[in-house]
């Protein structure tokens, strides 16, 4: 989706190859898909910079590289492409400013980070000994991942409380709570935007006086925006047992983070909830036809199908024996089978190991050398010993039953 171009920019592929990309090296198949339409640099998103860039045509990046006047100013760079759901990290207002092309790759990996909140949720409670039946989860941000999470996590037996001040005020609906309502939840998982102004700022949303208002034994999720959860709060409370626990993906500050806050939450991963291969694919589409609209070219690349992945990998059929087992053992089973969270919180807690000079670069070379990973639907699985109403409790959680 292109936000703003105010007038078309000259086309600069008249003549083959001419349009120089500057491209973030772990966005996937990023050579193929640009390649065609110019020359493609690769490099690294923190050493993206203005020299790096001053030739490039495009640039295309991840949440990692901050794209403003700082780094734009006295380049070629006509159209700028994330591709991440996320925007923070694009000075927009500069963009529309100086007639840049901008693309996001708006809900490109949505399903991906639902998909790590369910298995949050299961990991959690397996851990802690609690039935998910009956207990609520507040949903603050009911958008594209929001809405997804309260589709899926009735199938848990869930009771979700909605809070989305913007939506509540264009609807009108009475289902969408005050964030104090909404906090008084069993579980709690952000889904915000991080905005710093005006009446829904979410900058420190969750700071001491939220924390103080959940209840002792609230887990809290945040896989959208380090910033939108006041780290130091957060820890004290976590530290304290003011609240039960903290499932964090993203962090103040990353990638120098809160390591003490790291070491005694529940679940700790380096912002990688949306990192399936399905998501991150998905966002590479979607930024290269927006690149191809902005200057008129016919798109001529596809990702390898079906399925779309960059590596081999995906799980062969699974069989799972539901005899004798209760839903929530089941689903956990499968899920972290599917998806190994457990397995991401050990290689972040591996950093607690490392000099703490050296921890932002563990940080950011487990995001790099992240594993290939497939959403649900992309391994198929097959139960016995199962009724129809557990089958159809899978599938709501995006499962793929019956086999391949």
């Amino acid at each position: 989706m292109i936000y703003q171009c105010q007038k078309k920019r000259e086309n600069p592929i008249r003549s083959e190859g001419h349009v120089q990309f500057v491209v973030d090296e772990n966005i996937p198949f990023a050579r193929e898909a640009f390649s065609h339409l110019g020359s493609v640099t690769l490099l690294p998103g923190r050493g993206i910079t203005r020299g790096a860039i001053r030739k490039a045509h495009a640039l295309i990046v991840r949440s990692v590289t901050k794209v403003d006047a700082a780094l734009l100013a006295s380049t070629n760079v006509q159209f700028v492409g994330t591709a991440t759901t996320g925007v923070e990290h694009i000075d927009r207002e500069y963009l529309a400013a100086h007639n840049i092309g901008f693309a996001a790759a708006l809900g490109c990996n949505a399903n991906a980070v639902a998909e790590y909140v369910l298995t949050a949720l299961l990991v959690t409670a397996h851990t802690k000994e609690l039935s998910l039946n009956g207990k609520t989860l507040g949903i603050i941000g009911a958008g594209r991942i929001g809405s997804i999470v309260a589709v899926k996590a009735p199938a848990l037996g869930m009771q979700t409380l909605l809070n989305d001040p913007p939506l509540a005020r264009a609807t009108g609906d009475q289902r969408y709570l005050s964030l104090a309502e909404t906090l008084q939840a069993d579980f709690i998982t952000l889904h915000v935007p991080l905005t710093y102004d005006g009446p829904d700022a979410t900058f420190h949303l969750i700071g001491a006086d939220e924390l103080a208002r959940m209840t002792p034994s609230a887990i809290l999720i945040n896989t959208s925006r380090g910033e939108v959860v006041d780290n130091t709060a957060l820890l004290g409370a976590v530290t304290k047992g003011t609240i039960g626990g903290a499932v964090l993906d993203v962090w103040e500050r990353e990638p120098a983070i809160n390591w003490d806050l790291l070491d005694r939450g529940t679940l700790g991963t380096p912002h990688i909830a949306g990192y399936s291969s399905d998501g991150k694919i998905n966002g590479t589409v979607m930024v290269y036809h927006a690149c191809c609209g902005f200057w008129g070219i016919e798109p001529a690349w596809v990702p390898p199908d079906p399925p779309a992945a960059p590596a081999p990998g995906a799980l062969p059929h699974l069989a799972f024996d539901a005899t004798g087992k209760d839903f929530q053992t089941l689903a956990h089973d499968i899920l972290t089978t599917l998806y190994d969270l457990p397995a991401d919180h050990a290689r972040m807690r591996d950093i607690l190991a490392v000099p703490e000079p050296l921890r932002p670069q563990a940080f950011d070379r487990l995001r790099r050398d992240y594993p290939h990973r497939r959403e649900f639907a992309g391994s198929p699985i097959s139960i016995t010993g199962g009724d129809r109403n557990l089958l159809a409790r899978l599938q709501a959680l995006g499962i793929r039953t019956g086999g391949p």
